[in-house]
């Protein structure tokens, strides 16, 4: 009964998905609850996750030239107050340091809800002319934003993240590397944790504050809410004219920089979970996992079992990340559990296996079985992490696309809300007096203008009016 229960205890996710949601985190033990309300201790499975997409994106950045910095986690008011949009974006949810030991300071530090302004501090002093130019950074750091409402890794009032900001000498140079970033984005969503991504642009409702532009990969949820996963902002010119950002251009004028910055946060980990989990709990892409490949020897204490684990171990750990289950534990139970935690594939080994000269491997996301002599069990291994890690993502975009609908009128815009989750494609005006209208009708929200425009109809799905974008529209996380 005790191996039974180990996967009951994880709610259904068509009886309840966000209970099922809580019940993956705690049971795999990514995260823990903290005695400071809406902050989270990562544990080492949840962190071991973040580390290898660290790991992976950073590979990516500096492919793309990006270099890595750190600034500090707390900026003075006045700085902060120098971006009016900015500052009105972010204001409530600002935590603020009143006192440096016992002393009241002079002015108020904010602990960093985003770095834009201290970036831009740094930036005034430290580019002088075309030859500095471009600046292309990054800081892996936390952030603090004091949410009302937190849920593990969606919504936390501290979470991680990486933030990029750089400073260009022309508008073009700017929109070129806001649209590089999107684009390094949505491949390691597809690439490494295969989810599909739908790249657009965000409506000025809905863009970033202090922004003039801001692009996004939308992922769909196993559940057919959205989840914005990575955003990129073109600044303009407007933070570094609020700053006094100048640079001697080669006609030996003076200019200001036209500036990005671009944000990836521990909230991916959240749609890997809700992308790929089942019933059983996490299924994580072989690409991601830290652990790829357990071996689980089956009658353990029967001689020469544990050996022949650990000697398969050694044979592997060059090529893949693998471990071995040793514990006390019944099979079924390891079973149960390597199936919670989403570790890719697991080797079956015992007695018989070792007599016959194979081993049995099982692959998490269908449970579909294989049988491999010893020698073939490393190209075996490649080639089925290989082919899990292409379903997945095949997987994720059927489901993405079974539940993305199109809507010619509020009629039937209307009707696939309430009747039907997913996203939604559907005609707009362009005002956001109509994005308003159905936010407050419907609860759902524009998700992004996609870079592939398709024509759905000729009026706005809201107003009647002629339409200028078509939109995908959804309930969000």
């Amino acid at each position: 009964m005790a191996e039974k229960k180990l996967v009951e205890s994880i709610t259904s996710m068509e009886t309840d998905f966000a209970q099922w949601y809580t019940d993956v985190v705690k049971k795999a033990e990514l995260i823990d609850y903290t005695s400071v309300k809406g902050c989270m201790v990562i544990k080492p499975a949840g962190y071991a996750i973040w580390e290898n997409i660290q790991k992976k994106l950073d590979e990516m950045f500096k492919e793309a030239g990006v270099q890595n910095v750190y600034l500090p986690m707390f900026i003075p008011e006045s700085l902060l107050q120098k971006e009016k949009d900015h500052v009105e974006g972010f204001a409530p949810e600002v935590a603020w340091v009143t006192h440096g030991g016992l002393n009241e300071l002079q002015e108020r530090l904010c602990v960093r809800p985003t770095s834009e302004t201290l970036f831009c501090d740094f930036y005034k002093n430290d580019i002088h002319s075309y030859r500095d130019l471009p600046r292309v950074y990054n800081q892996w750091c936390s952030v603090v934003r004091w949410e009302k409402e937190t849920r593990p890794f969606l919504r936390s009032r501290e979470f991680l993240w990486q933030e990029g900001h750089t400073a260009h000498a022309t508008l073009e140079e700017a929109e070129e590397r806001t649209i590089q970033m999107l684009n390094v984005y949505a491949d390691f969503c597809e690439k490494i944790l295969a989810i599909p991504v739908i790249k657009g642009k965000k409506t000025d409702k809905e863009k970033f504050a202090g922004a003039e532009s801001t692009y996004t990969i939308e992922a769909l949820m196993h559940d057919g809410k959205a989840l914005q996963s990575g955003t990129s902002h073109n600044f303009g010119d407007g933070f570094a004219k609020a700053f006094e950002i100048q640079f001697a251009d080669k006609d030996n004028t003076l200019k200001h920089v036209y500036q990005t910055s671009w944000g990836m946060s521990t909230r991916i980990i959240g749609a890997i979970i809700m992308v790929h989990g089942d019933d059983s709990g996490l299924v994580l892409p072989p690409e991601i996992a830290s652990t790829q490949v357990m071996i689980i020897p089956i009658q353990q204490k029967k001689e020469g079992v544990l050996e022949k684990a650990y000697a398969l171990r050694d044979m592997l750990k060059g090529s893949f990340r693998v471990r071995v289950d040793d514990s006390d534990k019944s099979p079924g139970w390891k079973f149960s559990e390597q199936e919670m935690r989403g570790i890719p594939v697991r080797v079956e080994v015992g007695p018989k296996d070792i007599a016959a000269g194979k081993c049995v491997i099982c692959r998490r996301d269908t449970r579909e079985k294989t049988e491999t002599t010893f020698e073939a069990l490393a190209d075996t291994l490649k080639q089925v992490l290989a082919d899990m890690q292409r379903d997945m993502l095949e997987r994720a975009r059927t489901h993405r696309d079974t539940h993305t609908y199109t809507a010619e009128n509020m009629e039937e815009f209307v009707k696939i809300f309430d009747e039907k989750a997913g996203f939604v494609k559907a005609m707009w005006c362009g005002s956001q007096e109509c994005e308003d209208i159905i936010k407050e009708k419907l609860s759902v929200t524009s998700r992004c203008m996609p870079f592939e425009q398709e024509h759905i109809a000729d009026t706005c799905v809201c107003c009647g009016k002629p339409a200028k974008k078509m939109v995908y529209w959804g309930r969000a996380y």
